[in-house]
């Protein structure tokens, strides 16, 4: 089996995880830029502990991150060596407009995103770029509370006019917002809102979702007016539940958990919101600010394509037991109990491959639209032997093992499959805990956690593994 001709084989960063060079170009400060490594990360990405500035209590991962911002020509070179189709990065909205709404953009952010696609199409890679992937303006969070503020929506879609008419040339396909169903988990990371004492989180998240899914379909309509050819797509942090056993109440369980997630891509992709989620809101007491002409442009807004990250099933029950005594991490952002069927990874995320394929199907059947996976891989504590080789063996077995599922949907499902970006091609920082021991990549970068190393780049095994994958459409796995 092997994938169709024109594939988008490749992979997948963030500016805010690999660029680094948080203050240079013209860049503003950022939300990302202002959580810190360690025990605060968690309390700051929910929204939950205010931190709008840089102190010198804590350490930032994300402003130096990997340096790609000085480096970006070496590690492209290094995908065009693989023999990427596709890269997923995204533009940070602060390089941009460093305060978030500016009138004018900034030039030298520009330039750099110029250059970046200029080095990409070079060795023949199609960008893919998320428009704002974990990423809003500090200025927009001072002056509009973030998302919880309708008039974002102006401020983001000033941003998209920007690299819109400026990359209509460059850039084929485009995202919204990366993992937009995460604002309701991380709602600082997601959607840069800090809860203030006596707000109502519900009301806020789902306001602010409203607006995000109003921005999103306001862009689809801008990109189709100025790039007519684009293809626009959402994209879902996504995932099956489970029911931990077949009670009809774990059933049901796993069927609203599940809701929570396709709440956004329903709207996005059939544009319009689900009976449920009106139901729902309603008996949270949810009012959200919502306007008739809100309604028409999600109708007239819809996604081309349905795009989502991949990296392990979840499990749900509603044994009180087994939650208390499963489901009792604080820092984790989907409440989960164990699968026993399933092995986990060193940072406790279980490997289900056959999952993947099971996603794919309850998504066609869902939206009948093409699909494309822009996460899915293995973070893990990769060790350097003295020659200087990486022997991660682990990592190709968790990607043959997916890509094996992967090629099922395509093949015997006949599921339409654009391509297939696997997360961190490079090691970069952790988003969830700003790690960089957690790697994901098939370069490594001489980078720890504590900000020490060269930042040097070399080959994995893993690095030579994907590279013939792709050379044979995904037909010798090895």
């Amino acid at each position: 089996m092997k994938m169709p001709e024109g594939f988008l084989w490749g992979g997948a960063t963030a500016a805010n995880q690999c660029e680094g060079a948080y203050n240079e170009g013209g860049r503003g400060l950022s939300s990302v830029d202002v959580m810190p490594f360690g025990p605060d990360r968690f309390p700051v990405a929910t929204g939950k502990m205010k931190m709008l500035d840089c102190d010198d209590a804590h350490s930032y991962p994300a402003h130096e991150a990997i340096d790609m911002y000085h480096r970006y020509k070496e590690d492209i070179k290094l995908f065009g060596e693989m023999g990427f189709k596709c890269y997923r990065l995204s533009i940070a909205w602060t390089r941009i407009l460093p305060n978030g709404d500016d009138d004018t953009p900034n030039e030298e952010g520009l330039k750099f995103y110029d250059d970046l696609f200029d080095e990409c199409h070079k060795y023949g890679i199609e960008p893919l770029v998320t428009i704002c992937h974990f990423d809003t303006p500090i200025a927009l969070i001072k002056k509009y509370g973030g998302w919880k503020d309708r008039r974002m929506i102006d401020a983001y879609l000033k941003y998209c006019t920007a690299i819109f008419n400026r990359y209509k040339n460059k850039v084929k396909y485009w995202l919204t917002f990366n993992e937009i169903n995460m604002l309701l988990h991380l709602s600082f990371m997601g959607a840069g809102i800090v809860f203030e004492p006596g707000e109502d989180p519900e009301q806020i998240k789902y306001r602010a979702a409203h607006y995000e899914i109003v921005a999103s379909a306001k862009a689809v309509k801008l990109a189709h007016e100025i790039m007519p050819d684009c293809m626009v797509g959402c994209m879902l942090a996504a995932g099956q539940f489970y029911p931990r056993t077949c009670n009809p109440s774990d059933v049901y369980a796993a069927m609203e958990a599940d809701r929570d997630n396709y709440f956004f891509i329903d709207a996005q992709a059939r544009g319009a919101y689900p009976v449920w989620a009106w139901k729902r809101m309603e008996r949270a007491g949810v009012k959200l600010d919502c306007t008739d002409e809100d309604l028409a442009v999600m109708k007239e807004g819809t996604v081309d394509f349905i795009s989502f990250s991949y990296y392990s099933s979840r499990c749900t029950t509603t044994d009180p037991e087994l939650l208390a005594k499963e489901g009792a991490d604080g820092n984790a952002v989907f409440a989960s109990v164990k699968n026993p069927y399933l092995k986990a990874s060193e940072w406790g995320w279980q490997i289900d491959p056959q999952g993947l394929r099971v996603t794919l199907n309850t998504l066609y059947d869902r939206y009948q639209k093409p699909l494309f996976i822009v996460e899915n891989g293995l973070g893990a504590n990769d060790v350097v032997e003295a020659d200087g080789s990486i022997h991660d063996t682990y990592r190709i077995d968790y990607m043959r093992a997916h890509i094996q599922e992967m090629l099922k949907a395509v093949n015997e499902d006949g599921l339409p499959l654009m391509g297939y970006t696997m997360w961190g091609p490079i090691d970069l920082v952790s988003a969830s805990t700003g790690e960089m021991k957690k790697r994901y990549g098939f370069i490594y970068v001489d980078k720890q956690n504590d900000g020490t190393g060269t930042l040097a780049r070399s080959r994995k095994d893993s690095f030579f593994w994907y590279k013939q994958v792709i050379a044979t459409n995904g037909e010798d796995l090895g």
